[in-house]
């Protein structure tokens, strides 16, 4: 995004791009282990980048500006502290006697509500698809597969890893880890198509007049 443009940018993406990289330095101070932090975050800094390029080419509605920022907050988190050691979680597994750090589990969910309102609004706004159950069960299909890929890196990204594979993937021991991740991506999705939809309408209706 070029610096002339700085002044069509809305006032409230710029408060959730400065959230963004307010949380990205806070991330990167000390974090509790550096190596797994710069893979966690990186896709995170990836993407930032490209939403920035194409901010004017292809400006998305706020509330999906809005949960990309959220997203990308909680991997920030994750990373800094990695998954199964954010303090709030392990508060909530000590105090109801869970058996694991639950954070990236949450942390999946709202990956598929980010991704089904994103893949929404594309499908909508550059292909022929139209609001229907077609376009509900092509965008669940792609949070699968977005979600599958994303598991199929890790895997990749820990086989190089080695010994230091168990913090990256946050299996903290359970061998359904990636199956729940999956799962709670589609259910993130399946929330979030029932919950907004209408919502989303509203504003792409909006933006675009």
């Amino acid at each position: 995004m070029e610096i002339s443009s700085l002044k069509s940018v809305r006032p409230i993406h710029f408060f959730l791009l400065i959230s963004f990289v307010l949380m990205f330095i806070w991330s990167a101070y000390k974090p509790y282990e550096f190596g797994t932090w710069f893979l966690e975050v990186t896709p995170v800094v990836l993407g930032a980048l490209i939403i920035i390029y194409t901010y004017n080419k292809f400006r998305l509605t706020t509330p999906v500006y809005l949960l990309l920022c959220l997203g990308a907050i909680i991997v920030l988190i994750g990373g800094h502290y990695t998954y199964g050691k954010v303090p709030l979680f392990n508060w909530l597994k000590d105090s109801f006697h869970l058996g694991r750090n639950y954070y990236d589990r949450f942390g999946h969910f709202v990956n598929g509500f980010v991704w089904a309102l994103t893949l929404r609004e594309i499908l909508l706004r550059i292909t022929p698809f139209k609001k229907g159950k077609l376009l509900i069960i092509i965008v669940l299909g792609l949070v699968l597969g977005v979600s599958s890929l994303y598991e199929l890196i890790e895997w990749c990204a820990a086989m190089m890893l080695g010994g230091g594979a168990e913090a990256f993937l946050g299996l903290q021991g359970d061998i359904w880890d990636t199956h729940w991740d999956m799962f709670l991506a589609l259910a993130g999705a399946i929330v979030c198509l029932l919950s907004l939809s209408s919502t989303h309408d509203q504003f792409l209706i909006d933006d675009r007049s």
